[in-house]
């Protein structure tokens, strides 16, 4: 893009001209749920080109909140204009589960932080997370079906699985299809 073209187009049109051209590879794999997604390393490594580009630049910052036993922390993406004046933002809000099994305190906050950016910059940037249709097509393959009686029941491991796989992105649905859900189990990854 011409500079001079650059300099006379208002940020709003550079954001939409952005999230129509942005891509971010999912490089990263997660095997409960058996689907790519990508983080917010990989949609920050992503946008990079496009600060020369339209004269922009991004930034996320993060306000921790104690709500009730919370913690909550708020991220909040934006993009500025060069000249640092102009912006606009967007946010996303996550809990950080301190009673996580088999994380210390920092990996809680660390796996929270990570959340609420990809999902303060997917905001922003109008990224769709869903999963590919190829990733759910049989491709003409039958299919066995199951009874939610012949599901295995939900256990504490896969338990903490799928509310990692949730924290993701990922649907309670798809979790459904594979276990048998307590309704307390349930209500606590619906709420997720």
């Amino acid at each position: 893009m011409a500079k001079k073209e650059e300099q006379t187009m208002s940020l709003y049109e550079k954001l939409s001209k952005i999230q129509v051209e942005f891509k971010a590879n999912k490089s990263k794999y997660n095997s409960f749920g058996k689907y790519n997604f990508r983080s917010a390393e990989d949609i920050l490594e992503a946008l990079k080109p496009f600060n020369e580009k339209y004269g922009v630049y991004f930034t996320i910052r993060e306000i921790i909140k104690a709500h009730e036993a919370i913690p909550i922390i708020h991220s909040i993406a934006t993009i500025y204009d060069i000249d640092g004046i102009n912006m606009i933002e967007a946010s996303a809000v996550v809990g950080v589960d301190l009673q996580q099994k088999g994380m210390q305190t920092p990996q809680a906050f660390g796996s929270a932080s990570s959340y609420g950016k990809k999902y303060a910059l997917g905001n922003l940037l109008l990224i769709d997370d869903t999963q590919d249709a190829d990733a759910t097509n049989t491709h003409g393959k039958n299919q066995v079906t199951t009874t939610s009686e012949t599901l295995p029941v939900l256990d504490e491991v896969a338990f903490n699985k799928a509310k990692e796989f949730i924290g993701n992105g990922g649907s309670i649905d798809t979790i459904k299809k594979k276990y048998r859900l307590s309704p307390e189990a349930e209500k606590i990854l619906t709420s997720l």
